[in-house]
């Protein structure tokens, strides 16, 4: 009896006593064999549930009557209590990494509201899954209005983030705002010049293929100013003035803009010619040399 109150299960009375303390000892080693096999799977249990995770593993019925089957019942009970949240925040989780956020964490297990830790550890990962959706709407909404939509200005509105979700969520916006000014900035200018407006160039600072477009732009508009202003003063020149010779030089040019300088100059030179040789003519005329 002191070895089974000091938790030795292993004892047994001898097997050969007959009579009444013959029952007694068989009575006292099937106490003792039911504890000790008990124990047993308690330990087993224990071992697999608390140490190698296995949520599925429980004690094994071995017809307990009693006390002992209210025991076998609680620590049964207790295993699938934790192990059904803990599948359930498995299976949102799981979803998450797949890309569903659409699943979320029960907050009640066989019709039994959670409490305490497990009710916390739901509240978190569903507070999560929120945030998470909420962040996916908004990044989504931005790229189409920006990116497809074509409508500028648009910036992701996610209440409450913070840290890695905060710093996404900032980085989307100032994407999205650079990409603003600069689309907006490279309209300005195209359109001006459409307008006839060659005093604009894109100033917006930019980097990769937008600064490759943003100095095409610019020198495009160099380009046609110089032309445009040369034109202008040859015009001016020839037509105004009357100061014959005159070309237009546009530096660098190339393709059409050169096809229509060369034309502006050869129009200015066969004019010249023209003008020239009739005024040479008309001048030997009015000397009395009529052989011209």
């Amino acid at each position: 009896m002191i070895a089974v109150r000091d938790g030795d299960f292993s004892v047994q009375l001898p097997a050969h006593w007959e009579g009444l303390y013959g029952k007694l000892a068989d009575t006292f080693n099937e106490i003792t064999s039911a504890n000790r096999r008990l124990a047993e799977d308690l330990a087993r249990v224990g071992h697999k549930v608390g140490g190698e995770g296995e949520t599925r593993q429980r004690v094994m019925p071995a017809n307990r009557q009693g006390q002992w089957a209210e025991m076998e019942a609680s620590v049964n009970g207790l295993i699938r209590d934790m192990a059904r949240p803990i599948e359930t925040m498995t299976q949102a989780m799981a979803a998450v990494a797949k890309g569903d956020l659409s699943k979320t964490v029960p907050l009640d297990t066989d019709g039994r509201p959670l409490r305490g830790e497990f009710l916390r550890a739901a509240m978190v990962i569903n507070g999560m899954l929120e945030q998470m959706t909420e962040f996916s709407s908004e990044v989504t909404r931005v790229a189409l209005e920006v990116g497809t939509a074509g409508r500028l200005g648009g910036q992701a509105q996610v209440k409450g983030v913070s840290g890695v979700w905060k710093d996404l969520t900032d980085s989307v916006n100032q994407m999205a705002s650079n990409l603003t000014a600069q689309v907006r900035n490279i309209s300005e200018v195209t359109i001006a010049v459409a307008n006839g407006d060659l005093s604009r160039k894109i100033t917006v600072d930019v980097r990769g293929e937008i600064l490759q477009l943003k100095e095409a732009i610019n020198t495009m508009v160099d380009q046609l100013r110089g032309f445009a202003s040369e034109v202008t003063r040859v015009a001016r020149e020839v037509g105004t003035e009357g100061k014959l010779g005159g070309q237009a030089i546009v530096p660098g040019v190339a393709g059409t803009w050169k096809d229509l300088t060369d034309s502006v100059n050869a129009m200015a030179s066969n004019l010249t010619s023209q003008v020239r040789n009739i005024a040479e003519v008309t001048t030997a005329v009015a000397k009395g040399d009529l052989s011209r």
